[in-house]
């Protein structure tokens, strides 16, 4: 089943079209079903068998990586209950990403909010209704994390915590994605996974990638674009991936603070940063943070918001990459 996600996928499309101006080196495109959503890569100077290894390696990610998928190792983990779980090493990289990502941005990114997102209603898939969520009875929100303890490709939660990937897994997949592309010989690589866009190496007119940034309140138009070299764009909405709960619209962004949905005026949030996992983080909290707008650079970003009145805010140092 292909998901509508034409959000996501117009994310890219500045991206996609420049994969086929005229230039010396060959440029491949391949869009893939993964992780729930729409997945687009772009290779200068690569091959088909590189395509094919690189949805290969996505689909693998997924299955160590979703909730939705029992035998995952993320649903090993999350049903542990405190007991230690052999994983790939590809997902002690995730977890250490995770737990890093909530220092850097002091608790606003949490990534052991699943109990609070299932509360809400976000206990099955929304691309298989037939793929669900299921947690101990342990599982609990809020949770101390520094128990977590790492010992080569062993992960032990403390007992209570469990664990989403959802958005950083699909910037920090991209990120991978464009590392391997980039290592099977590809001059440069683009890699575009539901919203989490990661760029290195030669872009496909020999200057930069160009970036068409969605207008949330115009699904198919752009609100801005960036020029890069090297690094990611991430973007977050409240409009997309909602549901219906106890005759409520939900979404799923959560308040860390508050454990329910994010009541904001910003409806969309967008960063470039030097990784995806970096840039999808940074972008939730763009709906509860205050001074998000000065704080972002600090942390070596860029931000820009949309409101929900359609006014558009920009940090400082966006207009490095316009």
């Amino acid at each position: 089943m292909v998901p509508d996600n034409t959000w996501a996928s117009n994310i890219a499309a500045d991206a996609l079209r420049a994969a086929h101006t005229p230039g010396d080196s060959v440029v491949l495109t391949r869009e893939f079903s993964v992780m729930g959503t729409v997945a687009h890569v772009v290779l200068v100077a690569g091959t088909e068998d590189m395509l094919d290894e690189l949805v290969d390696v996505a689909r693998f990610l997924n299955d160590r990586w979703s909730r939705f998928v029992s035998t995952s190792d993320i649903s090993r983990l999350n049903s542990a209950e405190g007991s230690p779980v052999e994983v790939d090493p590809t997902t002690v990289a995730l977890v250490m990403e995770m737990l890093a990502a909530r220092r850097l941005t002091d608790g606003l990114y949490d990534p052991t909010i699943l109990p609070r997102l299932i509360a809400e209603g976000y206990d099955r898939s929304r691309v298989d209704p037939e793929l669900h969520t299921s947690l101990p009875a342990s599982a609990r929100w809020p949770v101390d994390t520094a128990g977590t303890t790492v010992s080569g490709n062993t992960i032990t939660l403390p007992l209570g915590m469990t664990l989403d990937p959802g958005g950083i897994g699909k910037g920090f997949a991209a990120d991978v994605l464009v590392t391997r592309a980039l290592e099977l010989g590809a001059l440069g690589a683009l890699v575009e996974i539901g919203g989490d866009l990661r760029i290195a190496g030669s872009a496909p007119d020999g200057q930069n990638w160009h970036i068409g940034i969605e207008d949330p309140h115009n699904p198919g138009h752009h609100c801005a674009r960036v020029n890069l070299v090297d690094g990611a764009v991430a973007t977050s909405s409240t409009l997309t991936r909602t549901w219906e709960h106890e005759g409520t619209t939900r979404h799923h962004l959560i308040d860390s603070e508050t454990g329910m949905p994010l009541e904001s005026d910003v409806v969309s949030v967008s960063v470039i940063a030097v990784s995806g996992a970096i840039a999808e983080v940074v972008s939730k909290c763009g709906f509860s943070r205050a001074d998000f707008l000065l704080w972002a650079p600090s942390l070596g970003t860029a931000a820009l918001v949309v409101h929900r009145d359609g006014s558009i805010a920009e940090s400082e140092n966006w207009k490095d990459y316009a």
